[in-house]
Formats: structure tokens, C-alpha cells, sequence
């Protein structure tokens, strides 16, 4: 993903947390996913070279990269 497309998602996004690497937001705006192009859930930036995320629902994912962090972007089924 291109600094301005990211620049205008994050601007776009509500910021939920951030500890450990990982950085949340959800997606208030009905934002369309880049990888899909439905709306997604929330935004999930992975921002060390190693994360663990543990999930307590069940979730389809697209996946995108940002200068080496990687992004995620649920889905909830």
C-alpha cells in the first residue's frame, strides 16, 4: 500500500489501541477494504517484525503491507 492510500485510511479510521507492536482501529466510516473492496471491521497494524494476535471471534482477513509493518483488515462473517 502507497503512503497516500495509507495516510487517508489512517486519517479515515477511529484509533482503538495501541501496545506491543500493534496498533488497532475501527472503521466507523464504512471504509471499503483495499484488498476486497467491502467495508471492513477494523484495521490491524502490525508494526514489529514479530506480533502474536490473538483472536476471540472468528474473522476473515485481508492482508496488505505498509513499509515492512503489515495491515490486516477483518472481516466478520
Amino acid at each position: 500500500m502507497d503512503d497516500e492510500k495509507y495516510d487517508r485510511l489512517i486519517s479515515s479510521v477511529t484509533p482503538m489501541e495501541s501496545a506491543d507492536g500493534v496498533e488497532s482501529y475501527r472503521n466507523t466510516v464504512a471504509m471499503a477494504c483495499p484488498a476486497c473492496d467491502e467495508p471492513f471491521d477494523d484495521a490491524v497494524v502490525c508494526t514489529e517484525e514479530y506480533n502474536s494476535l490473538e483472536l476471540s471471534l472468528e474473522l476473515d482477513l485481508c492482508v496488505t503491507t505498509h513499509d515492512d509493518d503489515v495491515v490486516l483488515f477483518t472481516h466478520k462473517p
